[in-house]
């Protein structure tokens, strides 16, 4: 069986989650998939916390994620579905931003239109600073948040 792209790239999330040193605690971990066009969302826990994997093959910033009006449809019923809902954006190698649903809400908005994005850029040592279609946070993500902020929520 061929191993497609986007395993890899579900992998080192998952693989950062289930072996990170801030887990010390060792709270268990269990993952479902959550039915999703991309196979990229999974829910830990019992729907403790949902996560919806992007990726970008790009080597160098900015990294732009595409989302149609689908992927926005699957990830509101994924927040309807679960405690704690994010977004989780892979940057190649650079590293992944973690970003809670009411965040991203921030950078596109309610209303799906068919096809709209999400761009994450960084400069050397410092966070990403994310924008969309409909907006720019006014903060940056740090490169700590993931996998931190999830197993907050477990």
């Amino acid at each position: 069986m061929p191993i497609n792209e986007y395993q890899f790239f579900n992998g080192v999330v998952l693989n950062n989650l289930v072996r990170n040193e801030l887990n010390k605690l060792n709270k268990p971990i269990k993952l479902d998939v959550f039915p999703s066009s991309g196979n990229n969302a999974f829910t830990i826990n019992n729907k403790k916390v949902g996560i919806y994997i992007k990726y970008s093959k790009k080597i160098i910033s900015p990294w732009r994620f595409t989302f149609l009006k689908e992927h926005q449809d699957e990830f509101k019923i994924m927040n309807e579905l679960c405690e704690n809902t994010f977004l989780i954006l892979v940057c190649n190698k650079d590293g992944i931003a973690s970003i809670k649903y009411k965040d991203i809400k921030k950078v596109l908005d309610e209303h799906h239109e068919e096809a709209e994005w999400i761009s994450a850029s960084r400069l050397k040592r410092q966070s990403y600073a994310i924008k969309g279609s409909d907006g720019k946070l006014k903060f940056k993500i740090n490169l700590r948040d993931f996998p931190r902020d999830i197993i907050k929520c477990l």
